[in-house]
């Protein structure tokens, strides 16, 4: 910086010294006339030095009159000042009274640009009133000092102080400090031959990991110098115990010390990875043993036994697992920060007996446990508790005695079960939603049964009335409001994935053109809709009508989600794109397995999915809409339809800027389909006719009363000879009585024999009879299960018409009798 003005220069003569230059010239002259008046030396002399003391001194005078009040000098170079600031890690500013900045070195104009002046820095609010405050202390005491400045979005933190300083006191030095956050220890795992050993050593603690059968896994230099005399053996292999001894009063000592060594007191401490997805078993299990000079020998008292406690609480402070130690009484003595994190109070700290971080079940147990392990013979064992702060979650607590080591008694051990509890919540959501999916399976089979026999009955009364008819419209209606229940039931089985679906090799991008026109018909005008395709898409094998079903209400479900948000207006956002198998390796998923996919992504911009939300979106029946305006069935289809195709469906919210919540995210992804395409298989009028010319003898199989009513009815309505059969057995017994038949029309799922069991009776005796299902369930899992070549399936509910149609077409491939 260039310093603000110059230095003062001096001015012309004054008029006082030009006045005291004439009086010295009139005194020269007088002395002159005092020599030619007197003749005398000495006189002359004297008069002529008493002259120039007084010019002297009053010429003196003058100058110290004409000596300004106060001294001008230059205004410093302030280039040299930030010279001298400029410091490492640490931002100076000097500030005047007006709060403007003079100078600052690089640091502060890093971290808060060269035009910004204390007390207006970018920082929270808080901080802008810390700052404000800070100033006001500074000008009034001299100095002021706050510990920690928060900056915006509480990413960085600052300690600031400022001083005033200067000749009047009228500037502020302000320093700034960043404080960095802590980083945890990066300590050595349970490896106890490295660093961890050494450390462990130097504070008189052996240490070993054993297996489950008690071998030594490894040991550290310490134990293995104490136990062989060798520092550098491995001693991997040998039996823990072997090295160790005890007396008749069950103290424990190292074997090859003999009666010169002191006692050890031995701890047990289970190892269990908290953040291992796989929970490991008994055969698995690790276990840390401590051996600590309890100091119970030569010279050695309580003291020492205070001295281990405070090495074990160091030791125990620096391990990833939760520990904490009680006294023989069930107080707190320590906890580790593991231990806190645990029972989620890092905060609050330890309470005063751990039956306070129990729920109010499990206080009587904990007690009791801990008083147990307490006194008594050195024991270890593990309980399930609930803590009060995750009363749902059942986590598993470690409790060990503890022996010589002063006040401590009992060791309790705390692993952070979060991802397993998650685990068992996940779990129980998939039995519970495969039990629901069962659930909703059987009730749409039943009712399947009863709409067939509704849909039935309203077509053959349809037959005897015409329109116009005072009762055709109201059959008509009755039909009509059929249809809407089978359309319901078809929803429960496309949720518990036993629908019946018809795949064909298909483009997303002609799907969703298909779908175009409805959806945009179904958001209105206030939402915009997009659509973005990827380029070279591979083909997917999926039903094109169901598909176009899971788009639609995806698209519905966005757009409920946008009026309930934004009153209307917003955007939906409809995207195919390519995945390959490397890009979903990389996205580390759990659950996708590598592969090709084709993916179909409808975002929206309707605020998201709560938090609370998100775990019950695919689940049936569970709606956020008011009452009447939803089932609750529209995501829990469109769930069901993708896995049926072996396709994945996954939710979630999209952020925007400043990380906010803007809009949910729905992605299906379909595996690509590589192999060739195939062709449109040949309808049966195309392939071989035959000389059949109607007519026809039927066997009908059907359990229930109604619907074997209408089927009977409807083909014999058809032309066909009817024999009806209430079970199995009946069926069956009608061929082995001598029945000729062209066709056997059978439920699946009937009491006693079911339709397949007969059907593969009928077969031995009559390989070539043809047979035709009728159930409410998937005729891809039938197929599955049944396995019966030349069979026919006729999905429920179904018409009179679709009834007789269906029979038709196989009727007309038989070969005439």
């Amino acid at each position: 910086m260039k310093p603000a003005g110059g230095l003062l220069q001096g001015g012309a003569i004054s008029e006082s010294t030009r006045l005291f230059g004439g009086i010295a010239v009139a005194l020269l002259a007088s002395t002159g006339v005092l020599w030619l008046a007197t003749g005398e030396v000495l006189l002359v002399l004297a008069y002529a030095l008493g002259l120039v003391v007084l010019l002297a001194g009053g010429l003196a005078f003058q100058r110290l009159q004409e000596r300004p009040e106060t001294d001008q000098l230059a205004v410093p170079d302030w280039s040299v000042t930030v010279a001298a600031i400029e410091q490492a890690g640490e931002a100076v500013a000097i500030t005047d009274r007006a709060n403007r900045l003079i100078c600052a070195n690089s640091a502060y104009a890093e971290w808060f640009g060269a035009d910004t002046a204390p007390p207006n820095l970018p920082v929270e609010r808080a901080g802008l009133e810390e700052l404000v405050r800070l100033v006001r202390r500074a000008w009034r005491d001299g100095f002021a000092k706050t510990e920690r400045l928060e900056g915006e979005g509480g990413q960085q933190h600052w300690t600031v102080s400022a001083e005033r300083a200067g000749r009047g006191d009228d500037h502020l030095i302000w320093r700034f400090q960043k404080i960095e956050p802590k980083i945890a220890d990066p300590l050595v795992s349970y490896d106890v031959t490295g660093p961890f050993g050494r450390m462990l050593a130097r504070a008189g603690i052996e240490a070993a990991i054993t297996g489950p059968d008690g071998m030594i896994k490894s040991a550290s230099a310490g134990f293995a110098e104490r136990a062989v005399g060798d520092p550098n053996s491995t001693l991997a292999g040998q039996d823990f115990v072997s090295f160790l001894r005890s007396d008749d009063r069950d103290r424990i000592f190292f074997a090859r010390e003999g009666r010169t060594g002191t006692p050890q007191t031995l701890i047990h401490v289970p190892l269990d990875d908290p953040d291992s997805p796989v929970t490991t078993g008994p055969e698995d299990a690790q276990s840390l043993m401590l051996l600590v000079d309890s100091g119970v020998g030569i010279g050695a008292g309580w003291e020492a036994s205070s001295q281990g406690v405070a090495q074990l609480e160091s030791l125990l402070g620096q391990l990833p697992l939760g520990l904490a130690m009680t006294d023989r009484d069930g107080r707190f003595l320590f906890s580790n920060d593991a231990f806190l994190r645990a029972v989620e109070r890092e905060e609050r700290g330890l309470p005063a007996f751990p039956t306070d971080l129990v729920v109010r079940e499990d206080k009587a147990a904990l007690s009791d446990a801990v008083r147990r392990h307490g006194r008594g013979p050195a024991t270890s064992g593990n309980m399930a508790i609930r803590l009060a702060s995750a009363p749902d979650d059942t986590v598993s607590l470690g409790l060990a005695g503890v022996r010589g080591l002063g006040e401590a008694a009992v060791l309790l051990s705390l692993a952070d079960s979060s991802q397993e509890a998650q685990l068992r919540r996940q779990v129980a959501q998939a039995t519970k939603m495969q039990a629901v999916g069962q659930l909703a399976g059987g009730v749409a089979h039943d009712f399947n049964n009863v709409l067939t026999a509704i849909i039935g009955t309203c077509d053959l009364m349809l037959f005897r009335h015409t329109p116009g008819d005072s009762d055709y419209d109201d059959i008509q209606q009755i039909r009509n409001n059929s249809n809407r229940a089978a359309s319901l039931t078809r929803q429960l089985l496309a949720f518990s994935r036993q629908q019946t679906l018809r795949p064909e090799i298909i483009q997303l991008p002609d799907v969703v053109s298909e779908v175009a026109p409805l959806i945009k018909r179904l958001l209105g005008e206030k939402i915009e809709y997009k659509v973005k395709h990827d380029r070279d898409l591979s083909p997917v094998r999926a039903d094109p009508q169901q598909l176009e079903q899971v788009i639609m209400n995806l698209a519905v479900n966005a757009r409920d989600a946008i009026q309930s948000h934004r009153g209307g207006g917003g955007q939906i956002t409809l995207t195919t794109r390519r995945i390959n198998m490397r890009q979903v390796e990389q996205m580390g998923s759990e659950i996708l397995p590598a592969a090709d996919y084709t993916v179909l992504i409808v975002e929206d911009t309707g605020g998201g999915i709560p938090p609370q939300v998100m775990p019950k979106l695919f689940e049936p029946f569970f709606t956020t809409k008011e009452q009447g305006k939803g089932t609750g069935l529209g995501l829990s289809t469109a769930y069901g339809i993708v896995k049926q195709s072996g396709g994945f469906l996954f939710a979630d919210n999209v952020k925007g800027t400043g990380g906010r919540v803007i809009g949910a995210r729905f992605s299906v992804y379909l595996p690509a389909h590589h192999g060739a395409v195939p062709q449109a298989p040949q309808s049966p009028v195309e392939q071989e006719a035959s000389a059949w010319s109607g007519g026809g003898r039927i066997l009908l199989v059907e359990d229930e009363d109604m619907v074997r009513a209408v089927a009977e009815r409807a083909l014999s309505r058809a032309g066909y000879v009817v024999t009806a059969c209430s079970d199995g057995e009946e069926g069956l017994s009608a061929i082995t009585a001598g029945g000729e038949f062209d066709l056997v029309v059978s439920d699946v799922v009937m009491p006693g024999m079911d339709g397949p069991a007969m059907a593969r009776a009928i077969r031995q005796t009559h390989p070539d009879l043809p047979v035709m299902f009728m159930s409410g369930y998937a005729e891809e899992q039938l197929r599955k299960d049944i396995d019966i070549p030349k069979m026919h399936f006729l999905a429920k509910p179904f018409s009179v018409q679709e009834i007789s149609d269906k029979v038709a077409g196989i009727m007309q491939v038989l070969p005439r009798h």
